[in-house]
């Protein structure tokens, strides 16, 4: 693995650990073994360092949901099989990452460049949720994109926030209701 990719790499997991305050050069790039003059040498700023994670870590989401729509692409499914892929593919997340994910979309509230990469992110969970729904029988999947993108999403920030259980019986019922609200006439 490259200097650049330690660095990004030793920048999510920090982000994890210790949100955004966390990440400073020093501690980047103790964690990435590299020098202080490394770090500066491939990122400019913090926010180039920031963006550059996130960038990396939608990259991989973006691969993983990919999996995910191809193995249901064209299938009919029902809700169980859906929650469960949804829970199989939250539990497989490193949970460093995943917390990383939360903080760096706070972030991009807050600076333009960085939420242009979350509008990445969330392209590839809408059209994994696309996918999905119309997997499910809706015929007209695009409004409920964003509610079940959120469903998921908060679903997630409670097991994060509690270190709950990876599995939730709670999301089932969720999903089977937005279902239920997208076929009925």
């Amino acid at each position: 693995m490259s200097a650049r990719e330690r660095i990004l790499h030793a920048t999510l997991e920090l982000i994890g650990e210790s949100g955004i305050g966390g990440v400073t050069n020093r501690a980047v790039a103790t964690r990435a073994d590299v020098s202080l003059g490394s770090l500066t040498y491939h990122f400019a700023s913090q926010n180039d360092l920031l963006r550059e994670a996130l960038l990396i870590f939608v990259t991989r989401e973006a691969e993983r949901l990919e999996q995910l729509a191809d193995g249901l692409d064209g299938a009919p499914l029902e809700i169980d099989e859906v929650a469960a892929a949804v829970q199989a593919v939250v539990q497989s997340a490193n949970r460093n990452e995943q917390l990383a994910q939360m903080e760096l979309y706070l972030q991009a509230s807050r600076d333009g460049e960085l939420r242009d990469v979350a509008a990445r992110a969330y392209a590839a969970y809408d059209q994994a949720a696309r996918t999905v729904l119309v997997a499910l029988g809706v015929a007209d999947p695009e409004p409920l994109i964003p509610a079940l993108i959120a469903l998921v999403d908060g679903f997630e920030l409670r097991r994060l926030a509690l270190d709950g259980p990876g599995a939730d019986p709670a999301l089932t019922a969720a999903l089977a209701a937005l279902v239920r609200a997208g076929t009925s006439d």
